[in-house]
């Protein structure tokens, strides 16, 4: 999350970061990158996870879609028989995982 966090501040960071803490983590500039606080970081980083947080349904979607060929079966079917199937797999996905 600190190397997300900074490129969100600098998307042309070049930077080596050892550590997963921020208050204990090492931070390594390259290439004239200048340095950004750790400070700056931090809050960057409280906005990077309540971004992530925000999108859970994303994730939650993205594993309860059947799979492609699934989809493609169904669009088939439909067709063939006049059927919703799919349109009706893909409601319940977007119900069930609300934005």
């Amino acid at each position: 999350m600190i190397i997300k966090s900074i490129l969100k501040i600098n998307p042309n960071a070049e930077v080596t970061v050892r550590g997963n803490d921020i208050n204990t983590c090492e931070i390594e500039w390259h290439n004239g990158t200048t340095p950004i606080p750790k400070a700056d970081i931090e809050a960057k980083m409280v906005e990077v996870q309540a971004e992530y947080d925000a999108n859970q349904y994303q994730r939650d979607r993205a594993t309860a879609y059947p799979t492609i060929q699934e989809q493609l079966d169904m669009q088939y079917w439909d067709n063939v028989n006049g059927t919703t199937t799919w349109e009706d797999a893909i409601a319940k996905v977007k119900a069930d995982n609300p934005k």
